[in-house]
């Protein structure tokens, strides 16, 4: 059977309601999602089933860079954080500037951490050899980035506005536009994966990826704040968007991964 978006809509208001009712019966702020979230199938079919396998790294270090990451061959320079000067022709759409900082949780900054993104173009479709949305492909556009926080934890990048891109988990499935996230602590094993998202997506409530992060105060800050300042005259709009790691206004951080 075809699932649609009001079945989809039934389960998620069901989650919804069985939080509040937890909470309600004085069960702590859940400021992250469960790994198997119904609603979102694919959670339940890949996040991990077997608990995480401990490594003494003092008897092999080697064994922590097994699973890592591959970089690119050089430095971080100034264009990685500048998806819009990556090519020779200018990428289509609107140019954003983001901006935030990276916390602990106490609010104290995290100084040369790496922050990686990627995302679609502005027509919604990824620069990826399996993406099967039909959107066109921009020549100028990638849509990676890299940066290092600066001294006060921040991070800046100049990219293009993500457009909505439909996806398969149930009919006239479409996800809000977004940008993905990847943070570094000081191993590989530290990786961190979430998403920043843009104010009054009009696809919020039927997206079961944002609306699995049940406690409505942690939803709402995977989402970022147009901030006037921040835009660049005749060039760019501005958000800002900061990162907590951890405590109680963590920001919600992707499971498996």
């Amino acid at each position: 059977m075809t699932l649609t978006q009001h079945d989809i809509d039934q389960e998620i208001a069901a989650e919804h309601a069985a939080y509040e009712k937890r909470v309600a019966d004085g069960a702590p702020v859940e400021h992250q999602p469960r790994r198997d979230y119904a609603p979102y199938r694919s959670s339940v079919l890949r996040h991990p089933k077997q608990p995480p396998i401990s490594i003494d790294v003092s008897k092999d270090p080697e064994l922590v860079e097994l699973s890592a990451p591959a970089f690119g061959e050089r430095d971080i320079t100034e264009i990685d954080s500048d998806l819009t000067r990556q090519h020779n022709g200018e990428p289509i759409g609107e140019r954003i500037t983001v901006s935030g900082r990276l916390l602990d949780r106490d609010g104290r900054p995290l100084r040369g951490q790496l922050v990686e993104i990627w995302q679609s173009n502005s027509a919604g479709r990824y620069a990826h050899q399996r993406e099967q949305h039909d959107a066109p492909l921009d020549p100028n556009f990638t849509g990676v980035g890299r940066t290092l926080t600066d001294a006060d934890g921040h991070y800046h990048f100049t990219t293009i506005q993500p457009g909505p891109y439909p996806w398969r988990q149930h009919l006239n499935a479409w996800r809000p536009a977004h940008i993905h996230f990847s943070l570094f602590g000081s191993a590989f094993t530290q990786r961190l994966v979430t998403q920043m998202y843009f104010p009054s997506d009009p696809l919020f409530p039927y997206d079961p990826i944002i609306q699995s992060v049940t406690d409505d105060a942690a939803r709402q800050r995977l989402v970022a704040t147009y901030d006037h300042s921040l835009s660049v005259p005749e060039f760019s709009m501005g958000y800002v968007w900061d990162i907590v790691l951890d405590g109680p206004r963590a920001t919600w951080i992707e499971e498996g991964r």
